[in-house]
């Protein structure tokens, strides 16, 4: 369990079939078997070498998240997992993204930084004004839905401890929409269904 709350970022080293070498940026000292958010996904730590650790990712991790596209020497951001008695700053985050959006406008609106993206895959429907998303791992507060397309607010921490303000239009971007609203959504579908 994440919360969100982004305060380190990492660096993708190499890659070996589906195991991905990184380091993790100033922090915890990474631990064997400990879960990590990188870019909002839960990996598992597998292996260390000195500063290095290493990932395994499935096939799946790799269709429905950017690390199937992840470029050598490409930085991330890190959230090592929840302790007990941790604070929680952000939203309860799981690290199961449920895809991928895209970045369609990034702009300065007043003093307020706007990121606009648009989700796919019908996930429109777990979206909620003034709800929390997770984008590449940061907890966010939709500010603005407009059919399949909505706008997250960046403050300037955010904006200087991330990368989202620097995406490029069309960049994607990982997208973890809220549990609890995922788990209204499918109630009422099932009922509908059974009835």
């Amino acid at each position: 369990m994440f919360t969100g709350i982004i305060r380190q970022q990492g660096k993708i080293l190499r890659t070996t079939g589906t195991r991905v070498w990184a380091t993790l940026g100033n922090g915890p000292a990474p631990v064997h078997g400990a879960s990590v958010a990188v870019n909002g996904v839960c990996l598992t730590i597998a292996e260390i070498n000195g500063s290095e650790v290493a990932f395994d990712v499935v096939a799946e991790t790799l269709r429905r998240t950017t690390l199937g596209e992840v470029k050598i020497g490409q930085m991330f951001h890190v959230e090592h997992s929840l302790k007990v008695g941790d604070p929680l700053d952000g939203h309860m985050v799981q690290g199961h993204v449920d895809g991928v959006c895209r970045v369609v406008q990034q702009r300065d609106g007043g003093g307020e930084w706007r990121t606009r993206l648009r989700v796919e895959g019908g996930l429109s429907k777990y979206l909620v004004p003034q709800g929390s998303v997770t984008l590449d791992g940061v907890s966010l507060t939709i500010a603005l839905i407009e059919g399949n397309e909505f706008e997250v607010a960046l403050i300037p921490t955010t904006r200087q401890l991330t990368h989202l303000a620097d995406s490029a239009e069309g960049a994607a971007v990982n997208i973890e929409c809220d549990a609890m609203v995922k788990t209204i959504v499918a109630v009422i579908e099932r009922m509908k269904n059974e009835t």
